[in-house]
């Protein structure tokens, strides 16, 4: 039975309840003219913008499904894009990339095109090194940069057909950095001051059941199911689906919450009752949290992700299916929180406890 057929029934009292500089010559972005101008034009830049920068399709990678005439209006608009930008998006497509990454893939692209004011396939490795250079000038982070790299890799050696580069360009080494985690006792306040119920309960999903910011904002009210005690997590990283717990507690909580609200199709609306809440949203209610409790930890939504893994592990739970829970491809992902969990640091017995040792003088 789903959730909101049986709100009436099995009502539970949860009120009282409470739980524990580097400098580089790069060429400046030219604007170009005569006939290189025109090839370049030609090639790779936008006439329109992409198809996925509408609504209509970003409601679609949210799950609601465009009608025929949206479909006909994102035809006429592929029509209009390069021929070179459309064969990249075909290739993205047909492999079932995500919306965002598209999106992501073709802004990398394109980026690199505006440097040297060339179109793509007209620039080598030399240069991609050069543009990699210039990137680690600007200061950005090791995930933006590994992500063009991804779009370059994908761009030479599928759009393109260069089999020899792809794995000539290298990824940046990603610092190694641990999760911030959470008390269990720092939970319980961080989520007490969260402003609006919306927020507060989507926070509690967050932490209650593991799940990303997209995928707690993209729920549904069928997708909530109290006969079997799960939630059904349709759109997760990489467009796997899963099923994750329901406890009990988070049941009496969601029941309040939708008595109160009375969500229709999503859990969690936006501003209109067919549109799901916007993740920067529950972002800004974060930071609103955060700065209520005075925290002196860099704290955002997926460190309630974190701390849910990190407290069933310190629960003794299986971390094979902490895995599952999380919907982590690699089991070396989720064993990183075992670096975090201190009941797992402390129970470890030092070598020094097994030695009789006087290091200091004894006392009088």
């Amino acid at each position: 039975m789903l959730l909101q057929l049986d709100l009436a029934g099995r009502q539970q009292s949860q009120g009282n309840r409470q739980k524990p500089g580097l400098a580089v010559a790069v060429p400046a972005p030219v604007d170009g003219d005569g006939l290189e101008a025109e090839m370049t034009a030609a090639r790779w830049a936008p006439v329109a913008m992409p198809p996925w920068r509408s609504s209509d399709t970003r409601q679609q990678s949210q799950g609601a499904c465009c009608d025929t005439a949206n479909s006909f209006q994102a035809s006429r608009t592929m029509a209009e894009i390069s021929p070179l930008r459309r064969r990249m998006i075909e290739d993205m497509t047909v492999r079932n990339l995500s919306p965002a990454t598209q999106r992501s893939y073709v802004n990398a692209v394109s980026k690199f095109s505006r440097v040297f004011g060339k179109s793509p396939d007209r620039l080598d490795l030399e240069d991609i090194h050069t543009f990699q250079v210039h990137l680690i000038a600007t200061g950005l982070s090791w995930a933006t940069l590994n992500q063009i790299v991804c779009a370059l890799r994908f761009f030479y050696g599928i759009t393109l057909g260069h089999n020899d580069i792809p794995e000539r360009i290298p990824y940046a080494r990603e610092p190694r950095k641990l999760p911030i985690v959470l008390s269990t006792d720092e939970v319980v306040q961080f989520l007490e001051a969260v402003p609006g119920l919306k927020a507060r309960v989507a926070l509690t999903c967050v932490y209650s059941a593991g799940l990303r910011v997209s995928e707690v904002c993209g729920l549904k009210v069928e997708d909530i199911d109290s006969s079997r005690m799960v939630i059904h997590v349709r759109h997760g990283k990489g467009g796997k689906a899963r099923y994750v717990m329901l406890s009990s507690e988070l049941l009496g909580i969601l029941r309040s919450y939708w008595r109160l609200a009375r969500p229709n199709t999503f859990l969690f609306p936006g501003r209109s009752s067919d549109t799901p809440v916007a993740p920067n949203v529950l972002n800004a209610a974060c930071r609103s949290a955060v700065a209520a409790t005075g925290f002196s930890k860099r704290v955002s939504t997926h460190t309630l992700r974190h701390s849910f893994a990190t407290h069933l592990l310190e629960s003794g739970t299986d971390i094979r299916i902490i895995q599952v829970l999380l919907g982590h491809s690699h089991l070396s992902t989720t064993a990183g929180y075992t670096q975090v969990s201190t009941r797992t640091i402390c129970s470890t017995v030092s070598p020094l406890d097994r030695l009789k040792l006087q290091v200091t003088p004894p006392e009088p």
